[in-house]
């Protein structure tokens, strides 16, 4: 098999809104063409117009080549991370945790939308869930600027809503710059029974990281942002977190996932990989967990309660819940089909998006 040519689509939600702290608004679908007719499907989570420049990008010698280049002629089945090449299943299925993502512009709304979505979780039959209490910090939502009385009391109330047999994440999006600051809240939260804490530093602040993790005895999660497993061994070994949180569309893909695996398995180091984008990544992720024995649970949203288009209508025939477990993927590649009258219309949003964006940012003429 050879790979004969490789296509770029960037594709847009419609109604986007670029003040939002939300990566499913967007994506790249990259597509891989065969000579044998079979078609690889991909994305990645940067900036679409970027990744689809640096793939298309043509070289003007061989050490500047673009990736498009550098593939055609290639055979696709080399690389090291192919699906059943994988491993297999190295579990009979997969724990889900429901990503809660509030909306609201105000601390109270706020409230409101994170509590009725921990309730939703419960009841749909998610056993774990993560509470998105983003309200201070550089990714505050909806520039929102609260305090750590805020966050405290949000936690309590989510506990309380879900009650004490769920598993409960808290991610609070980087909300401090000092690890005391940090330490202090995590100790008035550590009653309400916590899995981890996602991201309350900075990832280059591996000192207070290690300060924390020996300090709190909830688990220190991070990675989401990281792009190679060398950063994710600074942040394993020096940073001493407990759980490591590739994203497969950040990282470098399933094969690079998958050595950050295999080095928090041998650090003792859990792995629980962030994913918030589209079907695709979401089914490249279910393998990755599949096939990795110290994952213990994968982000995953339902599409049909996701409040991204891009996300409910990508693709088809997702992978489905069922007393709190996901199946593992069965079909060929990744299992997904793509939607094609879904792709056709997030990329006319592309398009329209671009020249919106283009036109605010032109001279004003006089």
């Amino acid at each position: 098999m050879m790979i004969t040519d490789v296509t770029c689509t960037v594709l847009v939600v419609p109604d986007c809104n670029a003040n939002a702290c939300d990566s499913a608004q967007d994506t790249i679908l990259v597509e891989v063409h065969t000579d044998e007719g079979i078609t690889g499907i991909g994305e990645t989570d940067a900036n679409p117009w970027v990744i689809k420049a640096i793939i298309e990008a043509p070289g003007s010698h061989i050490m500047s080549l673009g990736l498009k280049e550098l593939v055609v002629g290639q055979n696709p089945t080399e690389p090291v991370a192919v699906w059943q090449l994988l491993g297999g299943a190295q579990k009979e299925f997969v724990t889900p945790y429901a990503s809660l993502l509030p909306s609201g512009t105000t601390l109270e709304d706020y409230r409101r939308s994170l509590l009725e979505k921990a309730r939703w979780a419960r009841d749909f039959g998610f056993r774990a869930a993560k509470m998105e209490i983003c309200i201070k910090g550089p990714y505050a939502h909806n520039l929102l600027r609260e305090g750590d009385d805020a966050i405290v009391e949000l936690v309590g109330l989510c506990r309380e809503a879900v009650g004490p047999e769920m598993t409960m994440m808290v991610d609070v999006a980087y909300a401090w710059s000092d690890w005391k600051e940090a330490l202090r809240v995590m100790r008035r939260i550590e009653p309400f029974d916590i899995f981890f804490l996602e991201t309350p530093l900075p990832s280059d602040d591996l000192e207070g990281y290690a300060r924390l993790a020996n300090a709190t005895n909830i688990r220190i999660a991070a990675g989401e942002w990281l792009t190679t497993r060398f950063e994710f061994a600074e942040l394993m070994d020096r940073g001493n977190i407990d759980v490591a949180q590739p994203d497969i569309g950040r990282v470098g893909g399933i094969t690079e996932a998958m050595r950050v695996a295999q080095m928090a398995q041998d650090r003792g180091k859990l792995i629980v990989p962030h994913c918030w984008k589209t079907g695709i990544g979401a089914a490249a992720t279910a393998h990755f967990a599949a096939a990795t024995s110290n994952c213990r649970f994968i982000e995953f949203l339902p599409p049909s309660v996701a409040e991204s288009a891009l996300r409910r209508d990508l693709v088809q025939e997702e992978l489905q819940i069922a007393d709190g477990k996901l199946d593992l993927p069965r079909r060929p590649g990744l299992g997904i089909e793509l939607n094609a009258a879904a792709v056709l219309r997030f990329a006319k949003g592309a398009e329209d998006y671009a020249e919106v964006r283009q036109g605010l940012s032109a001279p004003q003429l006089s």
